[in-house]
């Protein structure tokens, strides 16, 4: 495999467990958004105004339990997590090689940026309060939904365009398979991780030998 000139890596399923998004933070959010609403009735104020419906608050919890990646909700998330974090209730999940790679990559000059569906806000949040301490120094950017859907071919280009580099300079990592194959369309390489085996690698430390 090439060098590529900068590495994109997804998170759940790729840096951090998946269990840990669903099991733990959807919750918390789900759990804590109504009264995060009614407590932050300004600063919410244009997040629901977003939202479809007369009651945003229950097409919300709707969207949490059918797993929409709709902007609204993950900025709201975001914000509800980030209170999480600050309380020392929360503390981001990742995979023992994910800062072992992280940092080796650096070392190369190699910079990794984030695409995930989970908003800017949540990512460095997660990665600010990891377990492994704070990766964000590791982390040359981020990209979430506002660079359009992770399944589509044009939200990768978008981000080639976004960091200046032609598409075949940039690598994917992710554990989707619709995510991969819509990055190999826009012209970038692509690796899938199944950290139970089956994929093209079962570790981040694996994707550059």
């Amino acid at each position: 495999m090439d060098v590529p000139q900068a590495i994109l890596l997804d998170i759940e399923g790729t840096t951090s467990s998946i269990a840990f998004v669903a099991d733990v933070l959807f919750p918390y959010a789900r759990a804590h958004l109504r009264d995060f609403v009614a407590a932050h009735g300004e600063a919410v104020a244009p997040i629901l105004a977003e939202v479809p419906g007369d009651d945003p608050v229950a097409t919300l919890l709707e969207w949490i339990d059918a797993d929409r990646k709709a902007t609204p909700l993950k900025t709201l998330q975001g914000m509800i997590w980030a209170q999480g974090y600050a309380e020392g209730v929360l503390e981001g999940h990742v995979y023992p090689d994910t800062p072992v790679a992280l940092r080796r990559w650096r070392g190369a000059g190699i910079p990794v940026h984030i695409y995930s569906s989970g908003s800017i806000a949540a990512q460095k949040q997660l990665f600010g309060n990891s377990i492994a301490g704070d990766l964000r120094p590791l982390i040359a950017g981020y990209f979430d939904t506002t660079s359009g859907p992770k399944r589509e071919s044009a939200s990768y280009t978008a981000i080639a365009a976004a960091l200046g580099l032609p598409p075949s300079a940039l690598l994917f990592v992710s554990d989707v398979q619709a995510e991969v194959d819509a990055a190999h369309a826009a012209g970038l390489g692509a690796v899938l991780i199944a950290r139970d085996g089956g994929g093209d690698v079962q570790s981040l430390d694996a994707v550059l030998p």
